[in-house]
């Protein structure tokens, strides 16, 4: 079924750039890459999350300050201090656009070596952009879908960013079980992480932030852990840390 071909194409693409290069690159500096490539993946980035693209730039900053201040009211993302799943998701959208539009004061050490493509992301989040991005995914669902009812997973392509936030934001915080003692809520989602690309590792990552590998234990396969070796074996990027085991 092709809609459901599409579907996943854009799931796993759209997590790819984010756990890639907007979470472990721009945020962690997990590795380098040079400028050619760094604007090549900010365009890739933009093509797989479309209307839900995310400043590389302003990704970095949120997250930093998410690990900054996890589960205090600085968080950008707490499950602590939301009603519910939505509740947080619109907090975090209010305090990613201010900080996006510089309409608040950013610590220095939050905005130290992030990339920046300034008029790139200008064009990229720009209200014209993500309309168009979402009435190509309407004429895309409408073309390909049998039935209507495929509609439904339209409202997911269409906020997909937020919406594998949202997934470990709010529920790697509240459920799951965790390998390291630490003082914050963070926890390891699922047993075999195959659905968030390792992302749901959380509690590893909380531990070991600037890993390249988010799995610790024997069964916790990271599967973007092997492209990213694969990358700096064909000198794409340039790892700045071994990972972790």
């Amino acid at each position: 079924m092709w809609i459901l071909i599409f579907f996943i194409v854009i799931w796993y693409s759209s997590l790819f750039c984010q756990t890639f290069f907007q979470h472990r690159y721009a945020a962690h500096r997990a590795f380098r890459m040079n400028k050619f490539w760094e604007r090549v993946f900010f365009i890739f980035t933009y093509i797989t999350q479309g209307s839900s693209y995310m400043s590389p730039r302003t990704y970095g900053i949120l997250h930093r300050m998410h690990h900054a201040y996890t589960d205090t009211e600085k968080d950008p993302h707490s499950p602590e201090f939301s009603k519910n799943v939505f509740q947080m998701m619109l907090r975090t959208r209010n305090i990613y656009n201010k900080i996006h539009k510089g309409k608040v004061q950013v610590e220095e050490r939050f905005t130290h070596n992030l990339p920046e493509w300034l008029a790139f992301d200008k064009i990229a989040s720009s209200p014209l952009s993500r309309i168009l991005w979402s009435v190509a995914y309407l004429a895309l669902f409408l073309l390909l879908s049998p039935t209507l009812w495929w509609l439904l997973l339209l409202p997911v392509v269409i906020t997909m960013g937020a919406f594998h936030g949202a997934i470990i934001n709010w529920y790697a915080h509240k459920y799951g079980y965790t390998n390291f003692k630490l003082k914050n809520t963070s926890q390891n989602l699922l047993v075999v992480d195959v659905l968030m690309l390792g992302e749901s590792y959380h509690n590893n990552h909380h531990k070991n932030p600037n890993s390249i590998n988010f799995g610790k234990r024997w069964h916790e396969l990271d599967p973007v852990y092997p492209l990213i070796r694969f990358l700096a074996w064909c000198r794409i990027i340039k790892l700045r840390n071994q990972p972790q085991e």
